[in-house]
C-alpha cells in the first residue's frame, strides 16, 4: 500500500510541477544565426533539448536557402531569374509553388494599391542599386527607360496551370519587398511543425513570433524612430512586425536624400524619409504591406489597412520643415507596450 501512496505522491507532485510552469521554465533559449538573402537570418528557440533545437533551427534555415535559390534577382540562375530571361517572348513558364504563392501575393498588392507595389519593377530597382553605388541620380532618360520596361498588369499569372508570362520585352522581376516575408512564413511554419512554439524568426527588420517565451507577457521587440526619436518596446506573440525605410539604405546628392525604395509607378525613387512599422499575422503581408506604405505615404498607407482589425500601422515621417512626425492607426495605438 505504502508503494501505492509514494507513487500517487509522486505523480501528484509531477503534475503539481508542470502546471506551476517548473517544467516550463526548464526550457532553455537557444539562438542560431546565419548569412541567408543578403542579410542576417536568426532564429531563437526555447526548448528543453538543444540538440534538437539545433536541429529545427538548420533545417529552418536550409529552407530559406532553397527559396533564395528560387527567388533571387541577384542569382542569374534562379528561377525567378529565368522567368525574368522570358520577358517578351510569347512564352508561359511553369513555376514552383512558392514562387507562384509570392507573385500571387505581389499581384493582389499590386491591384490594391494600383501599381505602387509592383513585383515587375525590377528594371528600375537595379538602376537605383546602381545609382547608390557610383553615388549620383540616373539620368531621366534611364529612368523613363526602366519605368517603361514594368507594369503589374503585364505579369500574367494561371493558377490552374501554375504558370507565369511576362508581357513586356525588357521586364525584370524584382521579389526584394515580400520574399523575405514569405521565407520567415515558410521557416517559421518549418520550426511550428517541429514542435517547437515559443520561437522567434527575423531578417533584415522583420520579425516573426509564436508563443512568448517562458514566464513572458510577449517577445520585447524594439521599434526603431525616425532620426533622433526614442526607440520604443512592444510586446509580441503569435504575430509579425516589418519595418520599412531609408535609415540604412539612400543615397545623398545634391542636398537630397533618395530612398533605395522606388515607387513602382514613376520609377523615381522616395525621397520623403519614411519609417514604416506593420504588425500583421504573418511575416509576408506585413514586409509587403510595410514596402507599400512607404511609397503611397501616411494619407493612403492608413486607408489601405482600414478596416482590418489584425492590421497594426504607424508611419513617421519628415515634414517639409524638417520636423518628425508619426500617424497610426487604432490598433496600432492600443498595442501592448513594455513600459504598461
Amino acid at each position: 500500500m505504502s508503494d501505492v501512496m509514494n507513487l500517487f505522491r509522486y505523480f501528484l507532485f509531477s503534475f503539481f510541477l508542470f502546471y506551476s510552469g517548473t517544467y516550463v521554465s526548464a526550457q532553455k533559449k537557444h539562438e542560431f544565426s546565419r548569412p541567408l538573402m543578403g542579410m542576417a537570418f536568426r532564429i531563437v528557440i526555447y526548448s528543453e533539448n538543444s540538440s534538437l533545437a539545433s536541429k529545427g533551427a538548420k533545417s529552418a534555415f536550409d529552407k530559406v536557402a532553397i527559396l533564395n535559390k528560387i527567388m533571387s534577382d541577384y542569382d542569374s540562375t534562379s528561377e525567378l531569374s529565368r522567368l525574368s530571361n522570358l520577358a517578351g517572348s510569347g512564352k508561359a513558364a511553369r513555376i514552383s509553388d512558392s514562387l507562384f504563392q509570392v507573385l500571387q501575393a505581389g499581384q493582389l498588392l499590386g491591384g490594391r494599391t494600383d501599381g505602387a507595389f509592383d513585383v515587375t519593377s525590377g528594371a528600375s530597382t537595379r538602376l537605383w542599386r546602381q545609382a547608390r553605388r557610383l553615388k549620383r541620380v540616373p539620368p531621366e532618360d534611364a529612368i523613363k527607360i526602366a519605368n517603361n520596361s514594368s507594369g503589374y498588369r503585364y505579369l500574367k499569372l494561371d493558377k490552374f496551370l501554375k504558370t507565369a508570362e511576362l508581357l513586356k520585352d525588357g521586364m525584370r522581376l524584382d521579389l526584394g519587398g515580400i520574399a523575405k516575408g514569405f521565407a520567415l512564413d515558410e521557416a517559421f511554419k518549418l520550426l511550428i511543425s517541429k514542435g517547437f512554439s515559443k520561437v522567434l524568426v527575423s531578417a533584415g527588420g522583420d520579425i516573426l513570433v509564436g508563443e512568448p517565451p517562458p514566464g513572458k507577457q510577449g517577445w520585447k521587440i524594439a521599434l526603431l524612430g525616425l532620426g533622433d526619436s526614442v526607440t520604443e518596446y512592444i510586446f509580441l506573440k503569435n504575430c509579425a512586425v516589418a519595418t520599412s525605410g531609408d535609415l540604412f539604405q539612400f543615397l545623398e546628392f545634391g542636398g537630397k536624400r533618395y530612398s533605395h525604395i522606388i515607387d513602382p509607378r514613376t520609377g523615381a525613387a522616395i525621397s520623403e524619409q519614411r519609417l514604416v512599422h506593420v504588425l500583421a499575422p504573418k511575416a509576408m503581408q506585413a514586409d509587403s504591406l510595410a514596402t507599400a506604405i512607404s511609397v503611397i505615404g501616411q494619407k493612403d498607407g492608413l486607408r489601405l489597412v482600414a478596416g482590418d482589425k489584425r492590421l497594426a500601422v504607424r508611419i513617421a515621417f519628415r515634414n517639409k520643415s524638417g520636423q518628425v512626425k508619426k500617424k497610426s492607426n487604432q490598433a496600432f495605438k492600443a498595442w501592448p507596450r513594455v513600459d504598461e
